[in-house]
C-alpha cells in the first residue's frame, strides 16, 4: 500500500490515487481534487477546483507532497463543468500541456457555457425573470454570475469521453458513467474490482446535491437525477469519492434511497402548494426554502424549485400559465 503523504489535506484512496481537499469560498469549504501518480504511467488529475490563489496554492502543495509539479500532469478528467470543479482546467492545460477530458454530453452544454458566457447571460437572467425573480434582484444575480465566471479558466481544447468507455487509473480499469441531474453531463468513474466510485457531486453525504433547471440545461434535471439515484443504488459501491464533505463516503445505496425520498417529499409539497394557490417558481421557492439566503443561495433555490415544478408539469400533475400583466409563468393544479 502506498504510504500516506505528509499533507493533512491529502487522503490515500487506493493504489496511487489520492484525494486532495482544496479550499473554496463556498459553504462546503472544500472540493475534492484527485491525483493519480502511477509508476511509469500518466499523471492524472480529476477535477481542478476554483481558480483562486488559495486553490492554486493548495494544488501546488498537494502535487509537491507527491513529488510532482504542475508540469508533470499529463491528463485532466472533469466530472462536470461547475466552477468549483472546472475552474483551473485551463491553468493546468497551460502549465503542463495536459489533455483535458469531459463527458461528451457536458462538452456540448455545460463546458460551452463558459465560452459563450457573455452571449448566454441575458437569456439566463430572462429565464429567472420569467419565473418570478424580482427585477431588483436581477442586477445582484448578474453580478454574482460575473464573479463566478471570473473564477473559471476554461481549457482551450476538451476531448470527449463517452458512457461505457474505460480509462486507466492506478493500474485499474474504470468505466465511464453518465450520472445526470446535478449537471447534464455529470461523469462518474466506476471500478467494480475495488467497488469504488468516483462520484463527483452526483451523491454527497451531508447535503443534497443541487438539482436546478437553468436556461441552458436539459428540460427535466430532476427526472434525470432520480434515474441517477437508481443507478447508484443498483451499483451499491463499497466506497465513493465525493466532491464535498468527504473525500470518501460509505453507505452510498442507503444515501441514494434517502435522497430519493427527500425529493419525492419535496414534489408532494410543491404539488400541494401550487394546488392551494397559483404562484411563480420564485414565490414557491420562498416557501420551499423558507430561510435567509444570499444571492447565490437564492438563485440555487429558484432553480431547484423550478426543477421540481417542471418535473411535475411534465408528468401532467401540474400546469403553468403565462400571466401577461406580471410577465411571469404561474404554476397551478
Amino acid at each position: 500500500m502506498t504510504a500516506e503523504p505528509a499533507s493533512p489535506l491529502l487522503t490515500h484512496v487506493l493504489g496511487d490515487l489520492h484525494a486532495l481537499q482544496v479550499p473554496i469560498p463556498y459553504p462546503m469549504k472544500y472540493v475534492t481534487v484527485l491525483i493519480d501518480r502511477p509508476a511509469g504511467g500518466p499523471v492524472t488529475m480529476i477535477d481542478t477546483a476554483l481558480d483562486t490563489p488559495e486553490a492554486r496554492q493548495a494544488i501546488e502543495d498537494g502535487l509537491g507532497a507527491l513529488g510532482l509539479h504542475w508540469a508533470d500532469v499529463d491528463r485532466v478528467i472533469i466530472t462536470h463543468h461547475h466552477p468549483d470543479h472546472y475552474g483551473l482546467a485551463g491553468v493546468v492545460e497551460e502549465r503542463s500541456g495536459a489533455s483535458v477530458h469531459m463527458l461528451d454530453v457536458e462538452i456540448g452544454r455545460g463546458e460551452r457555457y463558459w465560452h459563450l458566457w457573455e452571449e448566454w447571460l441575458p437569456g439566463h437572467l430572462k429565464h429567472m425573470r420569467d419565473h418570478g425573480l424580482p427585477a431588483e434582484s436581477l442586477n445582484d444575480m448578474g453580478a454574482d454570475n460575473r464573479r463566478g465566471r471570473e473564477r473559471v479558466h476554461p481549457a482551450t481544447r476538451v476531448q470527449p469521453l463517452r458512457e461505457g468507455q474505460h480509462v486507466t487509473l492506478s493500474g485499474l480499469e474504470w468505466e465511464v458513467l453518465w450520472l445526470p441531474g446535478h449537471a447534464d453531463g455529470h461523469l462518474g468513474l466506476w471500478n467494480e474490482q475495488e467497488s469504488v466510485l468516483i462520484a463527483g457531486d452526483a451523491i454527497l453525504p451531508r447535503i443534497s446535491p443541487n438539482v436546478g433547471l437553468y436556461a441552458y440545461t436539459r428540460p427535466d434535471p430532476l427526472g434525470d437525477y432520480l434515474q441517477t439515484l437508481g443507478k447508484l443504488e443498483a451499483l451499491n459501491p463499497a466506497r465513493a469519492v465525493v466532491g464535498h464533505h468527504g473525500p470518501v463516503m460509505e453507505g452510498v445505496q442507503a444515501r441514494a434511497r434517502e435522497l430519493r425520498a427527500h425529493h419525492h417529499e419535496r414534489l408532494d409539497f410543491m404539488k400541494a402548494e401550487a394546488a392551494r394557490e397559483a404562484r411563480s417558481a420564485y414565490e414557491l421557492s420562498l416557501v420551499m426554502f423558507n430561510r435567509e439566503l444570499n444571492v447565490s443561495g437564492r438563485r440555487f433555490a429558484l432553480a431547484e424549485t423550478l426543477a421540481h415544478l417542471e418535473h411535475l408539469r411534465l408528468l401532467g400533475q401540474l400546469y403553468r400559465t403565462w400571466n401577461e400583466p406580471r410577465g411571469v409563468w404561474l404554476y397551478h393544479a
